[in-house]
């Protein structure tokens, strides 16, 4: 295959990747966009296995063995994981990047003739590329990994807030750096070697630090913060191996990441780096302490008064959150609305940008259970819709729906875009206990007159609330 096809080949791959990212822009588009990145991605993978000059049939044995078990290990995923356990998959597929990429660096600086043909300044822009893609992807598996964890819940949500923790960045920043100047000024691969190894520890550490750093409440920003991260690690992997198509492609990831997690920091009213600095968010959730609870009196009801509020409603606003995600509950959530749409209840789905764990986490589970597209709106298409709502239905979630946000000036959330739900005629909020939400901040919600708390499993209730209402 000459250059000029393979050239060509990456160009419609490139062109296939942007049209794949448009149509992932739109649920609607959704799919064809996905088909898209399949599309582009086979042509890509295609075209690079032709073009590779491998004195052996062998090597291509390697490598289609490697793609088959690779290939075989993301469709073993993508059956078994459930939607609910996406945002850690993602976080997983991140590291996986990063870890890439340092395997990759590693293997281009010790391989004789990957470099054999750079002298002079181009020698050393090369080693250059090496070292960030290296630091790069070192940071993104490290990271990644903890926020894994954290997703999972094998590491708790709760920031680590280590002494002089800033300090401690700093001071592996500059070991970075100097270890960088000795890998430069090394004259063969095995003196460059120390450095290289040495920077690639600190990387790992730093990635680790870092996310352990960040509270529970921000992991939205994090997971899209890590996919920009594992962008320009497959960026700078690009520029070491001289592939135009790996270095566009990973631009796209890296800035879209970087575009994704600057949306995520001004729905929650925070500045970038104050979320990198980390120490905001708690580890799940704790019940407020004696006395520290806003003054009111907390109204239950139950799912037979839920139906009967539901039933007599003519326009209905539910809020989905992480909780609906955890109970699986959104199937009868669809059945709920199917059922409400019949009788001519308005029903449509507010969606905040940063509910659940990822980006776009209550849009992938509400597709799931197949609830229209066009009655799921952002919380700027709706907000000022509530006024004239009857009842709004919030589903486990807690922080983005919080008042706090706008009156408590004091408050940690505070200047937050949030669903004003509490504008509702009716408010019922459908939570396990009391306790707040990962941002660890007491919700004045709960006490409202207007509000009612309907306590227990979200899925158990919302089926009991689904039989009142068939019957």
């Amino acid at each position: 295959m000459n250059e000029g096809l393979i050239t060509v080949s990456y160009i419609g791959a490139t062109i296939l990747f942007i049209l794949s990212l448009g149509g992932l822009s739109n649920p609607e588009t959704s799919r064809r966009g996905n088909l898209f990145g399949i599309i582009g991605m086979s042509l890509a993978v295609l075209a690079t296995l032709i073009g590779l000059r491998v004195p052996s049939a062998s090597n291509y044995a390697l490598i289609i063995i490697g793609m088959a078990i690779g290939g075989a290990v993301g469709v073993y995923a993508a059956i078994r994981v459930k939607m609910t356990e996406m945002p850690e998959l993602v976080a997983l597929m991140h590291s996986l990047v990063g870890l890439a990429a340092c395997l990759v660096g590693f293997a281009n600086y010790l391989d004789p003739s990957a470099a054999s043909h750079f002298v002079g300044a181009a020698k050393t822009i090369h080693e250059v590329e090496i070292y960030l893609g290296i630091l790069i992807g070192a940071v993104t598996f490290s990271g990644s990994l903890i926020a894994f964890g954290k997703l999972s819940g094998k590491i708790g949500g709760k920031p680590l807030m280590l002494p002089a923790r800033h300090f401690l960045n700093l001071g592996l920043l500059v070991i970075a750096l100097i270890a960088g100047k000795v890998f430069l000024n090394a004259h063969t691969p095995e003196a460059g070697m120390v450095p290289l190894a040495i920077m690639t520890v600190v990387a790992l550490l730093f990635g680790i630090h870092m996310v352990m750093a960040i509270g529970g409440a921000d992991m939205p920003v994090v997971v899209s913060m890590l996919n920009s991260y594992s962008g320009w690690a497959a960026s700078a992997t690009g520029f070491m191996l001289n592939n135009d198509l790996l270095i566009v492609v990973g631009a796209l990831v890296g800035s879209s990441g970087a575009i994704l997690s600057y949306i995520m920091c001004k729905a929650m009213n925070r500045q970038f780096l104050s979320v990198i600095a980390g120490g905001f968010g708690t580890g799940g959730g704790t019940a407020p302490a004696a006395g520290a609870a806003p003054a009111g009196e907390v109204v239950a009801v139950n799912a037979e008064e839920t139906a009967d509020l539901l039933r007599e409603a003519k326009s209905v606003i539910i809020v989905p959150g992480y909780g609906m995600a955890v109970a699986q509950a959104q199937h009868t959530v669809y059945e709920i609305t199917k059922l409400l749409r019949e009788k001519g209840v308005n029903v449509r789905f507010g969606i905040h940008p940063v509910a659940g764990r990822m980006p776009g986490h209550m849009n992938v589970l509400l597709a799931e259970a197949k609830v229209p597209y066009d009655i799921v709106l952002e919380m700027d298409e709706l907000n000022h819709d509530f006024p004239t709502t009857d009842v709004a239905m919030i589903i486990g979630a807690n922080d983005i729906v919080n008042p706090a946000a706008q009156d408590d000036p004091n408050s940690p959330i505070a200047g937050m875009p949030v669903l004003e739900v509490w504008k509702a005629k009716t408010s019922i909020v459908m939570k396990r206990s009391m306790a707040s939400g990962y941002a660890g901040v007491d919700n004045p919600l709960f006490y409202k007159e207007n509000n009612r708390m309907l306590f227990g499993d979200a899925k158990k209730m919302l089926d009991a609330v689904l039989e009142k209402l068939r019957a």
